[in-house]
């Protein structure tokens, strides 16, 4: 990765010190290195330490301050369980629980195979579906014995889910 400062920063890099510029990309450059690696490798993060002659200490410092990043590697599908007051009312623990057992894995965990993440989220906004879920950016809502199959499948077989889906 080679950084151009002052093309990222156009007409403004020429109030800002060589220290602000360096630090001012650290977030850009942690968005496309997670972008192509699905998380924020040990080597990537000491090739830009050095590139930007910033100390490892800041790097992780100000990676660690956003909930964006992440440090080990994620699954291919990301499958977030709402458990906001009204899914945990409807069941989300089950739904959680059903899918920690068929993918052995716990909250927060990716499968030995990269194929997915399991995580919670306070809420996704969608109280009237409850339980709800998303599988990357897809919204599954009302789920049921039903819908937890289609779920499964859909990560065992790397598909897509679909609104007919439901």
């Amino acid at each position: 990765m080679s950084l151009n400062l002052n093309e990222v920063f156009g007409g403004i890099g020429e109030v800002l010190s060589e220290e602000q510029k360096q630090r001012g990309i650290l977030i850009h450059a942690f968005q496309q290195i997670q972008e192509e690696h699905n998380y924020l490798p040990q080597e990537e993060i000491e090739k830009l330490s050095k590139e930007l002659d910033l100390p490892m200490s800041f790097i992780f410092s100000t990676a660690t301050f956003y909930k964006q990043f992440y440090f080990t590697p994620r699954g291919k599908k990301i499958l977030r369980i709402c458990t906001g007051t009204a899914c945990h009312v409807r069941g989300a623990d089950k739904v959680l629980h059903s899918l920690e057992d068929e993918f052995n894995v716990k909250e927060g965990e990716t499968t030995a195979d990269l194929s997915m993440t399991l995580e919670t989220v306070g809420c996704i906004g969608c109280c009237g579906l409850a339980p709800v879920a998303t599988v990357n950016e897809n919204i599954v809502g009302e789920i049921d014995a039903k819908k937890l199959d289609l779920i499964v499948d859909n990560i065992n077989n790397d598909t897509a889910l679909t609104s007919d889906d439901e």
